[in-house]
């Protein structure tokens, strides 16, 4: 996922990842190397970014050279975890033989009791590393008064209206609104009970002001994202129609997508856009040429501010959320899909035809199935676009991700 380099300074954006360990399953965020008290500007950005991510995170993987020994810029690193009330693991990293686990021992004077020694060209030694992650993770119990309510997350980046609609939806003051980005400090759960409809909206905070961070907005917007993301059935991004999608919306929408939420696409401020016949035609147009591959998203042109078509977003919302939850007969599927696989069969491979015998979709939370043939490795990627279109087609899987799997039968 990430560029791997021998130059220093090559992680400049950050990576975000989902890890599943012992049927746990976390995030993981990679930042660029920290360099205390550097003039030059990137390391400024990134040591900015790796003091967010240290009071955002749970747990922190502080990464050592065992073949370069301590440096200074392990002590000072050092030094600042220390302080930190957050459990630190120490990960001594290129500990490939026996000599290097000999000089890695010296880091034990750094003063951490949890240290770990791997080799992330091999994978040796992260197993441990990774029990001792999901070691700290609670098994959730006890009962939540909200079960089986429909979650919507209001996700998007500063100043795009998140708030403004979370009040006009509810109809009164429950967030602060101001013009200044980053106003929401926290995650911000409402309970909604209108007009025959009842479900929990997350609104995602912008960021916690703290007096030390000079705020890098986009980095904690991102991080309470992630967090919202994780809790939500269903995504309502949020755009600026002045502004269109950004990278920073395209990488928070392509992370939803990957954890297999449902999604709503909203265009905000639509008020203050130039509009002409065609305009939203156009717009729509062009967001699905970025949103590609997976654009089978419902777009909508709102404006918070003037309450204009706020409501058909929640009735779109719940639309996908029925979507997600949608179970479909392994006869029916097995009635329409084999046709549509009759009138355009898959490639030939190695002169053996491939056959499609039967499909069932499974019981998971994100609506996925799985066709079982004679040579399932050889399906190439066209073929599945085509079978999930024709999926799409035929039952109507609007704003979900679709995951296909292909089994011997």
């Amino acid at each position: 996922m990430a560029i791997v380099h021998d130059t220093s300074g090559v992680t400049r954006d950050r990576q975000y990842g989902i890890s599943d360990w012992n049927g746990k399953s976390f995030n993981v965020i990679d930042t660029g190397g920290f360099v205390p008290d550097s003039e030059d500007i990137f390391e400024k950005e990134i040591r900015k970014q790796v003091v967010i991510a240290v009071e955002e995170a749970n747990a922190i993987v502080f990464m050592v050279d065992a073949a370069t020994g301590i440096t200074d810029l392990d002590d000072a690193m050092a030094g600042i975890l220390r302080r930190s009330s957050k459990p630190v693991f120490l990960l001594v990293n290129k500990v490939d033989n026996n000599e290097r686990m000999l000089e890695a021992s010296e880091f034990y004077s750094l003063g951490f009791d949890k240290i770990f020694f791997v080799s992330s060209m091999t994978g040796s030694g992260t197993g441990e590393l990774l029990d001792a992650l999901t070691d700290l993770m609670q098994d959730e119990t006890g009962p939540d008064e909200n079960e089986g309510l429909p979650r919507f997350a209001i996700i998007g980046q500063p100043n795009v209206g998140k708030s403004s609609l979370l009040n006009a939806l509810v109809g009164k003051e429950r967030t602060i609104v101001s013009e200044i980005a980053g106003t929401t400090r926290d995650t911000i759960h409402t309970h909604y009970k209108l007009f025959q409809k009842e479900f929990i909206l997350i609104d995602t905070a912008g960021i916690r002001r703290k007096a030390k961070v000079h705020e890098d907005l986009e980095f904690y917007s991102v991080i309470r994202a992630i967090k919202a993301i994780d809790e939500a059935d269903v995504c309502l991004l949020l755009l600026d129609a002045e502004k269109g999608i950004t990278a920073q919306d395209l990488s928070i929408y392509s992370l939803a997508v990957r954890k297999g939420k449902g999604i709503v696409l909203l265009v905000n401020k639509w008020d203050l856009a130039e509009k002409e016949t065609n305009t939203a035609r156009d717009y729509e147009k062009e967001l699905k040429n970025r949103l590609a591959p997976f654009n089978d998203v419902p777009i909508l042109f709102i404006s918070a501010k003037d309450k204009t078509r706020i409501f058909k977003t929640i009735e779109t919302a719940i639309e996908v959320y029925e979507n997600r939850h949608k179970r479909i007969s392994t006869s029916q599927l097995n009635e329409t899909i084999l046709k549509a696989i009759e009138s355009y069969h898959p490639p030939v491979v190695r002169g053996h035809p491939i056959k499609i015998k039967y499909i069932t979709q499974l019981p998971t939370a994100v609506p996925s199935f799985a066709f079982f043939c004679n040579f399932p490795d050889d399906i190439k990627q066209p073929y599945k676009n085509y079978l999930e279109n024709q999926l799409r087609q035929k039952f109507n899987f609007s704003g979900v991700p679709i995951r296909l799997f292909f089994r011997k039968k």
